[in-house]
């Protein structure tokens, strides 16, 4: 019997948007808006596995800030903390969807740091499998890291329905032959 799979990303779907970046910002001592501009402009490397330190230095470069180990400890802990806050229907959404025998997996493009911290939060029980980014050194919306995730399924593409939040996640899941939706919300009824 082929299993279906409903994979989610975890950025914006299971958790709500991070509302750390002020108070990065405010650590590194430098305005928000540029704080933003590298804090997005390095997050690839870091989701693809580049170190907390490696991170942050890249950061602090674009700013202007000199980033030791210990400061860059402590905006790993702030990062984490923002991205941290799940939503409370979506996790009743995945509790309802384990205990109905809905076959779960997760694909975050996320950094080692974040991974070690989300596979111990409840929430996870509810996923067969948590695949992140930075663990695999590839990230959506490469076709790679979705034919990994479908290999760890032992599915077929086919066989697995991707929710993302991202235009650009969603069609690199559909050239890799997934079924994939835009997350807009917990909608009144999932597709089959």
């Amino acid at each position: 019997m082929t299993r279906r799979w409903l994979v989610f990303d975890y950025g914006e779907v299971i958790c709500t948007r991070t509302t750390a970046l002020p108070a990065l910002a405010d650590r590194m001592g430098v305005p928000l808006a540029e704080f933003e501009a590298a804090y997005w402009a390095g997050r690839d490397a870091y989701d693809r596995g580049a170190s907390d330190l490696e991170f942050w230095r890249t950061v602090g470069d674009a700013t202007g800030v000199d980033v030791s180990e210990p400061l860059s400890a402590e905006l790993t802990e702030l990062d984490i903390a923002g991205w941290a806050q799940v939503s409370p229907a979506t996790l009743e959404l995945l509790q309802s969807l384990a205990e109905a025998g809905t076959a779960l997996a997760l694909l975050s493009n996320a950094p080692v740091s974040f991974a070690r911290f989300a596979e111990r939060q409840p929430w996870t029980r509810h996923f067969r499998e948590l695949l992140f980014s930075g663990d695999v050194g590839l990230a959506k919306p490469d076709a790679e890291i979705f034919e990994l995730l479908v290999s760890r399924l032992d599915a077929e593409p086919g066989d697995c329905l991707f929710l993302d939040d991202r235009q650009v996640n969603v069609d690199g899941a559909r050239a890799a032959g997934l079924r994939a939706q835009l997350w807009q919300g917990i909608p009144a009824e999932l597709p089959a």
